[in-house]
């Protein structure tokens, strides 16, 4: 097994975050809009789906019953 050597390895790590590219605050914002967006549009979803799942079932067991 090769031995660590800590300044080669801050030296790499110094270089690969170098590479980072951080987003703009627009595309921050934006991306955090469409994130609420898309929880807001599923939430409404499964409602819908619950809402009539629990009502045809309602149905059913008035209809049975």
């Amino acid at each position: 097994m090769a031995k660590a050597n800590p300044l080669l390895f801050i030296q790499q790590v110094r270089a690969e975050a170098s590479k980072i590219v951080w987003p703009a605050r627009r595309e921050v914002v934006l991306t955090t809009v469409m994130v609420f967006i898309m929880a807001a549009l599923t939430a409404t979803f499964f409602f819908v789906v619950d809402l009539g799942i629990r009502s045809g079932l309602a149905a059913l067991l008035d209809f049975v019953g």
